[in-house]
């Protein structure tokens, strides 16, 4: 199994994913490339695997990325090799990849994949998240709003959808996907503003 969490930035996945990585001691976080520059207190190979633009490039000329997108003016990707280290080891790999890498991790490995689209509660909660990290300029956050509404044009293509509106609540109806127990996505189920 591969479980995989995509949604807009603000959607407090992280958060999310934290919470039910306590819970689930199977479940170990895959940690993803990027070029982007780490944020204050964001410590590499743990965070992300923090790449130059050059060794971004080698690894995709090497073929070594089982996913990767450019988001955010910034590429992304997923290390083949890390996934196979963290299923040889008999554990569950968390993705938190965006909507591109979905697509190219559902072509990849299908059935093994459990996605889940998490959606904030609405899109003012969405927009204050993003002004509340106090990380980002005004530029970012327009540029991170836009892309919110077209990530959700994906949110069909996962199985589940959780709406992030109490941590508990959303960590418990990820903990039930796990089990077997999780409800395949509704569209009524997410709040009227936030449907695709």
């Amino acid at each position: 199994m591969i479980l995989l969490i995509s949604g807009p930035s603000g959607a407090g996945k992280s958060t999310v994913y934290r919470e039910l990585m306590r819970r689930e001691p199977r479940l170990v976080f895959s940690v993803s490339a990027t070029t982007r520059p780490p944020r204050e207190g964001e410590r590499d190979g743990v965070d992300y695997h923090f790449l130059s633009d050059a060794e971004f490039d080698r690894l995709l000329a090497e073929d070594a990325f089982l996913e990767w997108a450019e988001v955010h003016g910034r590429r992304y990707g997923t290390r083949q090799a890390d996934l196979d280290r963290l299923e040889a080891a008999g554990r569950i790999p968390l993705l938190d990849i965006d909507v591109q890498g979905c697509v190219q991790v559902l072509g990849e490995c299908g059935d093994r994949v459990v996605s889940v689209f998490l959606w904030p509660p609405s899109w003012s909660v969405l927009e204050d998240r993003l002004r509340g990290r106090g990380t980002d300029g005004e530029e970012t956050i327009a540029t991170r709003l836009a892309n919110a509404r077209w990530e959700v044009g994906f949110a069909d293509r996962y199985t589940y959808w959780v709406v992030n509106d109490e941590v508990d609540r959303a960590v418990a109806a990820l903990e039930a996907i796990i089990a077997g127990r999780g409800e395949p996505y509704r569209r009524e189920n997410v709040p009227r503003p936030l449907r695709p």
